[in-house]
């Protein structure tokens, strides 16, 4: 299920992308899926480990938290100019707080 971002407008049709593998799962009476051992494999997932399950107009992504934590680094990125780190920003403001008390 990985993968599966986008969709063509109104058609509800998902294309092909290299190297995507699309499963069948079945739900079972407590409503878990257990995921292929070669996606698992794939994508580095070890029993215990944090899955993210992203609930969107276009259905269900089911994606690893490194994942998810890399899209929303890369997301804050594009409102960050280069070579700022916003620790360090927040960490001048926090500094500038302290003399002005």
């Amino acid at each position: 299920m990985c993968g599966l971002t986008s969709l063509q407008p109104h058609t509800g049709f998902v294309p092909m992308q290299e190297q995507q593998q699309i499963y069948r799962l079945k739900v079972d009476s407590s409503g878990r899926v257990a995921l292929p051992a070669d996606a698992r494999d794939r994508h580095h997932i070890a029993q215990g480990d944090t899955v993210v399950i992203v609930d969107d107009k276009h259905g269900l992504h089911i994606k690893t938290l490194d994942q998810v934590i890399s899209e929303v680094q890369a997301e804050f990125a594009k409102h960050v100019p280069r070579g700022v780190l916003l620790s360090d920003e927040i960490n001048a403001d926090r500094r500038s707080e302290i003399e002005r008390d």
